[in-house]
């Protein structure tokens, strides 16, 4: 009896350390950006400090919650919990509150609650339902488009909420999709398709043809089995200077101007020196300040509590979306790093329990949440730096909120679940 309950706690330490090692530090982090004057109480709710201190207090709770419940439940329960997901975001489009632009918070007193930080576990859990239940390997033209669909309903609710930050990390799990079978002509084509994107708009229409004519001339005298003939490499050419076409007629007319304007500023396709300055002073005023306190870090930073951009308030939203910069002002480069390696252990270690599990359920599950975290990291430091346009999304258990936290945290605690249900089985 007592060997069976020694192993009913017998979870992956190692991926809870760097939880909570995430979690600890930045809330260091989101104190620093968000405190005014001299502190009182670290309970003082008055303060973002203050709230998120009790939102992590819940997290704890939440996480006994999630590691108390079977982890055959999380399976069982999977298209019921997708299908909640679903009807929250839809909810929002009747009862949602209105917060910069984006309609994706309910309001529960003074506090809000944003689904989409929750769809995404509930996603993940729905597509590796899915692909277990039937045994798929993706290969099926039926099956990849299910499957795309599962994926694609929460990702097209939460955009028409104006929220594409969340809407662009569904592009995810196609990471898990590869992993699972997906061919790798997928891969290739999105990757070209986005290799066209950047080249149609900063070199234009013209350039990019003249490129994606060479590639295919190399590719056509180069290639080892002869199987396609000229015309079909034509074809290939003719889509690609149509997707360059669409591409330019998009962006003048399909997006915003504060989209055009942060696209326009990340690939530099402004020249009057004019229209750059006021438009750096709308759209990239939180970039450039961001940049502004990484750098003046330096190697080790200036100390906690310390930065002088942080503590006057540059640096706007910088408790949530551009936090790394509090990181990288206080805590410079070694902190800096510090973030990078216990993220990439992290999601090294869950890619190493995903490949162990012995259900594809909690494999592909495994993936899903690999892949989420690695696509929200990659996406906000890439942004805070300037190495990618400007998308508002968190840094996972890093950034404040509640919503974000917790769905993070229920993300990859129920990948903890799973795990130790494959140790408890041995």
């Amino acid at each position: 009896m007592l060997r069976e309950n020694q192993r009913r706690f017998k979870f992956d330490w190692i991926t809870i350390i760097l939880f909570l090692l995430l979690v600890g530090f930045g809330y260091l982090n989101i104190l620093s950006a968000s405190h005014v004057g001299e502190i009182t109480s670290y309970f003082d709710t008055s303060q973002l400090y203050g709230k998120q201190l009790i939102f992590i207090g819940l997290t704890f709770v939440l996480i006994v919650l999630i590691l108390s419940f079977e982890a055959k439940f999380y399976e069982r329960f999977a298209s019921i919990i997708y299908l909640v997901a679903i009807l929250a975001l839809v909810g929002l489009f009747i009862f949602g509150k209105d917060v910069n632009g984006a309609r994706s918070w309910y309001g529960i007193g003074s506090m809000t609650i944003q689904p989409s930080e929750f769809a995404k576990f509930a996603t993940a859990l729905a597509v590796a339902k899915y692909i277990s239940d039937l045994q798929t390997n993706m290969k099926t033209l039926k099956d990849q488009i299910r499957v795309t669909a599962i994926i694609f309903i929460p990702a097209i609710l939460i955009l028409l909420q104006n929220d594409a930050g969340s809407t662009i990390v569904y592009l995810a799990f196609f990471f898990v999709f590869y992993r699972e079978g997906l061919q790798q002509i997928y891969l290739i084509v999105a990757l070209s398709l986005i290799i066209l994107a950047v080249l149609s708009l900063k070199f234009g229409i013209v350039i990019t043809a003249i490129v994606a004519t060479l590639v295919l001339v190399v590719r056509y005298f180069f290639r080892k089995k002869k199987r396609a003939s000229i015309l079909q490499y034509l074809v290939v050419l003719i889509v690609a200077i149509g997707f360059s076409y669409g591409v330019k007629l998009f962006y003048e007319h399909g997006l915003k101007t504060h989209q055009q304007n942060r696209i326009s500023l990340w690939l530099r396709l402004e020249k009057d020196p004019i229209k750059l300055e006021k438009m750096k002073k709308a759209e990239a005023y939180n970039l450039i300040q961001s940049e502004q306190a990484i750098s003046s870090g330096g190697f080790t930073g200036k100390g906690f509590l310390q930065g002088t951009r942080t503590t006057g308030k540059f640096v706007p939203e910088q408790e949530t979306d551009y936090i790394f910069s509090t990181v990288g002002e206080e805590w410079g480069f070694l902190g800096c790093s510090f973030v990078v390696i216990v993220f990439v252990l992290l999601i090294v270690r869950i890619l190493f329990l995903a490949e162990s599990q012995k259900s594809q359920f909690s494999r592909v599950y495994g993936y899903g949440v690999a892949s989420i975290l690695f696509i929200h990291f990659t996406i906000n430091t890439g942004m805070v730096m300037g190495l990618i346009p400007t998308v508002g999304i968190p840094l996972p258990f890093f950034s404040y909120g509640g919503s974000g936290l917790w769905g993070f945290t229920i993300l990859l605690f129920i990948f903890v679940k799973l795990d130790s249900n494959k140790i408890n089985e041995w």
